[in-house]
């Protein structure tokens, strides 16, 4: 019986799998946050390029806009 009281002291006493637990979530909310914000940047991005795409093709008469670099001024 003492062997018994003994081993449910130390299982109640016993941190490592909370800990575990603990850290599996934060990990996942980093994670989660990261490709949030990845995703967010991308967004960003193609809205900053498609803009100045639809600018150049009023202004200097570009037609597709892949063709840029070949653009002289």
């Amino acid at each position: 019986m003492k062997k018994l009281m003994t081993m449910t002291r130390q299982f109640r006493d016993d941190e490592n799998g909370a800990a575990m637990v603990e850290y599996s979530i934060l990990i996942g909310i980093i994670a989660a946050a990261s490709i949030v914000t990845i995703i967010a940047i991308g967004v960003w991005v193609n809205g900053s390029f498609t803009n100045l795409c639809s600018k150049l093709t009023g202004v200097a008469g570009v037609t597709n806009c892949t063709t840029v670099a070949a653009v002289t001024p």
